[in-house]
């Protein structure tokens, strides 16, 4: 029997896109736990199977859609199938992302660079653009996961595709939050530093970055607070406030959860 409060988003819909693991996982079982309907559109959907039936040992509701987040048609078709089975939309995270190929800028590729630039970035205009005519009825809310790196950090040696898909996220998000603001349509974004997911199984290190490492000594390491990097259950808490009633008031605001990690 499910003990969990579902009073918070009883009988709404959530697209979570990249929920089979890490942050969108965390995010999409505690979005279940208060009540929301979930829709998860990932490319992996064998762990994607294994997210669902976490949701459902707690009676929660769950569908997969098997998407190519830079592909308008399949993101479209994605969107369209959970307006199908439950009739509404009122919560999209759109989550799902790739470090990509790290490199010194010369030695990029055009097309690793196109890779990021569309999964990241071009995912993220498709999920929003294709939710919205639904989302027009009722209203609700948009949370988008950008980064500390292409924000508040530069630093990081061979990034420069992810973290210009991940400011361009930032811009994105605050362009649609006067949008969509006259339908009660609320956009933010979500910066994390350090966070224990599996993300890294996605990104390739050339031999050229270690050419182009910037030395920084941190205090104490990379993380101020003691406990180090952070969980992907915190960030999932954070999401689930910016989807709620309780941030009524927040549209167009990147929100950090590194830690500090950024300000050093």
């Amino acid at each position: 029997m499910n003990t969990f409060d579902q009073s918070k988003f009883n009988n709404k819909v959530a697209v979570v896109t990249g929920g089979s693991s890490g942050i969108g996982r965390a995010a999409a079982i505690h979005l279940a736990k208060l009540g929301a309907k979930i829709c998860l559109m990932d490319i992996k959907e064998e762990n994607a199977e294994k997210v669902k039936k976490e949701i459902e040992e707690f009676q929660g509701e769950a569908i997969i859609v098997d998407v190519d987040l830079s592909d308008y048609k399949r993101v479209k078709e994605g969107i369209n199938k959970a307006i199908e089975k439950w009739g509404r939309l009122d919560i999209v995270f759109a989550n799902a992302g790739i470090n990509g190929v790290l490199a010194p800028i010369e030695n990029l590729n055009p097309e690793d660079w196109d890779k990021t630039i569309h999964t990241n970035l071009k995912g993220t205009f498709l999920t929003v653009k294709y939710a919205i005519p639904k989302m027009k009825e009722n209203g609700g809310s948009i949370i988008i996961t950008s980064s500390i790196n292409g924000s508040r950090v530069f630093s990081t040696s061979g990034m420069s595709a992810y973290s210009t898909s991940k400011a361009g996220q930032v811009a994105f998000a605050k362009m649609a939050a006067l949008e969509l603001a006259q339908y009660k349509i609320r956009v933010n974004v979500i910066c994390p530093g350090a966070i224990e997911t599996n993300i890294g199984k996605n990104t390739k290190k050339t031999p050229e970055v270690k050419k182009i490492e910037i030395p920084v000594k941190y205090p104490k390491g990379s993380q101020p607070l003691e406990h180090g990097p952070g969980k992907p259950e915190q960030v999932a808490k954070l999401v689930s406030f910016l989807a709620s009633d309780e941030s009524s008031h927040i549209s167009g605001t990147e929100i950090f959860i590194d830690g500090a990690e950024s300000l050093l």
